[in-house]
């Protein structure tokens, strides 16, 4: 029997990482994408072919479209399907809006929010193969409140959501559910880039109302349930998963 396939992109460390490792626990064969973290992918490969899973590991800036299309002629011959696919490769420049320049806004563009479409166009050739499948992307909640620093990131994830909603329509046909997961402030690597990061952990510590900051299972809980036959009727969807921090004004 042929096992069921799952592509998480950017899934080298933090998120990403976790994501990819549950789903081989549930039984998924793996496709790890990195961008430049090789020793950390190969690492998480270990760990996953440990649990007795196959996995690929495939290098691809997800912002370059033809980057994109080598990936899942790699997973296509490796596989021949794909089951899952869970688009959390980011990137981004963190500066007012008045310091962005061309370049900023084309590289954070691309990889948040074009690499969506182009990677959801290829997954859904290889999802209909097996006839169904589920996307889910990973958001942040700068798509739709003000950060700072976050212009760029923030529109980028915005448009991401948009997305996610336009796929959710076009692709039901083809029996592929596609929602996303916006989350807190977690405490992982990507937090690092941030120059007021020890600003926003304690704002997260402080003031979520769940009494405790959200933290990397919170978000894979999410991610894992929308990805299991219990979430199909719901498409379209950012579900927010922040202790509900955004409540507050």
């Amino acid at each position: 029997m042929t096992n069921k396939v799952a592509l998480v992109t950017g899934s080298s460390r933090g998120i990403g990482k976790a994501i990819a490792l549950r789903l081989a626990k549930e039984g998924y064969d793996i496709v790890i994408n990195y961008a430049r973290s090789k020793n950390a992918a190969i690492e998480t490969a270990a760990e996953i072919e440990a649990l007795g899973r196959k996995v690929l590991v495939v290098k691809a800036n997800v912002g370059d479209v033809e980057k994109i299309k080598a990936m899942f002629d790699q997973i296509n011959e490796e596989f021949g399907r794909l089951d899952i696919f869970v688009n959390n490769a980011a990137s981004g420049v963190q500066r007012p809006a008045m310091e962005l320049e061309e370049k900023h806004w084309d590289w954070t563009m691309n990889i948040n929010s074009k690499a969506l479409l182009f990677c959801a166009q290829q997954a859904a050739k290889l999802m209909e193969s097996t006839g169904k499948g589920k996307i889910v992307s990973i958001s942040s909640l700068g798509s739709i409140r003000y950060l700072e620093n976050y212009t760029a990131v923030g529109v980028s994830k915005a448009a991401l959501e948009a997305l996610t909603r336009y796929l959710a329509v076009e692709f039901s046909p083809k029996n592929i559910v596609v929602n996303a997961v916006s989350g807190g402030a977690v405490d992982t690597d990507a937090l690092a880039h941030f120059p007021n990061r020890e600003e926003m952990l304690a704002d997260a510590r402080a003031k979520t109302p769940a009494g405790r900051m959200v933290e990397t299972d919170d978000l894979v809980n999410a991610v894992m349930f929308l990805l299991g036959d219990g979430s199909d009727m719901i498409r379209g969807q950012t579900i927010i998963v922040d202790g509900g921090i955004s409540l507050l004004v």
